[in-house]
């Protein structure tokens, strides 16, 4: 029971029986979940041969848009070449800055370096572990284009206060959902808020259809920029008077084409997708709600009777507190909680702002590395400049990502993290 106190030892690690003591079915975690719907669905595109066209596309696209609630949705191969279309689409080019977390996947920052433009990175808001409206609004210049937000975790950004920020200054926001599909900010759904969302949708995201992404807006412009950038098959779609001439080649040099075969998969797969994440959700509250009041840890995730939602809960998080554990190291928790069989580790990524290949390369040869290339300053951050996003690797750990909902099962992997951090002093 949530708020309870377990007198279970002793820990699994010192040599005492495991909490998750029962048998655990095959599909708590499984996924994707992949049904002969979806099996007949991309042999049907096999069979037909039409793997390069995109009339299936052009199909998960308006349903996709219905789904999100955008007017415009341009299918990609992967998530890093809609966030690069996306860039494209927002104006974004050389001399320019965006801003974006340094708490994120790569692919959140680097593209605007192939356009000419440089990342400035923010620090990230503790509870949320996603950018902090406070960072944007120090880091804004001239130069600033377009601010990247990351609803890290499944967790959604400040919206509020981040469209507020770039209204004021003019500027473009960017969302990257690929931790968030399904995800709602106060009712609105995630990637329809700023000026454009992009998604990955790999095979291991909580929306997953194989390998591919998704651009939406409703910026009629936008849209048909990221068309010009790499979609020369759909040029004859452009009505912008400086676009329209140019069909027939993508002004980018790339093919940002997806092989129908994942848009036939993300068809039904999005059938499917709002039944499924309401049992993750159900399931991961229970999660946390048995570990209410539990010392040093904290859930990551947004009050469970707001209307705001984790959407598929993809890499869920916990906080860590080690103050409340005498100073137990996380990696400490981490072992003795898996052995208990509790499926935890660290997961949260690496700050870029410190990444060699941000600050060393000179990818295109200017006598100086790319990212301060096209710059009008030297806008490298080293250690110590954003210290939240450094010092999260300590005060974050994994959890179970649950597929369903299954009280017995989710209460045994509860007890495996309360065992271990009611007896965390045996470790120290």
């Amino acid at each position: 029971m949530p708020g309870s106190t377990t007198q279970v030892s002793p820990l699994a690690l010192l040599g005492g029986s495991k909490a998750v003591d029962i048998p655990v079915d095959d599909d708590l975690f499984r996924w994707p979940i992949v049904t002969p719907e979806d099996e007949q669905a991309v042999v049907a595109v096999l069979r037909e041969g039409t793997m390069s066209q995109i009339k299936i596309s052009k199909q998960f696209e308006a349903e996709w848009g219905n789904f999100i609630g955008t007017k415009f949705n341009l299918c990609h191969p992967n998530g890093t070449a809609s966030l690069l279309g996306a860039m494209f689409g927002c104006g974004v080019g050389r001399g320019d800055e965006i801003i974006a977390p340094s708490l994120t996947y790569w692919a959140t920052a680097m593209p605007a370096m192939a356009l000419g433009a440089t990342p400035v990175f923010a620090d990230i808001d503790k509870q949320s572990i996603c950018i902090d409206p406070n960072e944007i609004e120090k880091r804004i210049t001239p130069r600033t284009k377009a601010i990247v937000v990351v609803h890290y975790s499944g967790h959604p950004c400040d919206m509020d206060a981040i469209l507020a920020i770039a209204k004021k200054h003019g500027v473009k926001v960017i969302e990257d959902v690929s931790h968030a599909h399904g995800a709602r900010y106060k009712g609105r759904m995630t990637g329809a808020m700023g000026d454009v969302g992009c998604f990955s949708m790999m095979a291991s995201k909580s929306f997953p259809i194989g390998e591919g992404g998704m651009l939406s807006t409703d910026d009629r412009t936008i849209y048909e920029r990221a068309i010009a950038f790499g979609h020369y098959e759909r040029m004859g779609e452009l009505t912008l008077p400086d676009l329209r001439p140019l069909a027939g080649a993508p002004l980018g040099g790339v093919k940002h084409r997806l092989n129908q075969t994942a848009s036939a998969m993300g068809r039904v797969q999005l059938k499917y997708y709002p039944e499924r994440i309401a049992e993750i959700q159900r399931a991961m509250n229970r999660f946390w709600d048995l570990l209410e009041g539990v010392p040093g840890i904290r859930a990551h995730r947004v009050p469970p009777k707001s209307d705001s939602t984790m959407g598929g809960w993809y890499n869920p998080l916990g906080h860590y507190l080690p103050e409340e554990l005498g100073g137990l190291p996380v990696a400490k928790f981490i072992a003795a909680v898996n052995a208990e069989g509790g499926k935890t580790g660290r997961t949260a990524n690496k700050p870029l702002h410190v990444h060699p290949a941000l600050n060393m390369p000179d990818i295109y040869r200017d006598g100086k590395p790319t990212r301060i290339a096209f710059a009008s300053r030297d806008v490298r951050q080293g250690p110590g400049s954003l210290p939240v996003s450094e010092a999260l690797a300590e005060r974050i750990f994994g959890i179970p990502w649950f597929k369903k909902d299954k009280p017995e099962l989710i209460e045994k992997f509860a007890l495996a993290y309360r065992k271990v951090a009611e007896n965390a002093k045996q470790l120290i």
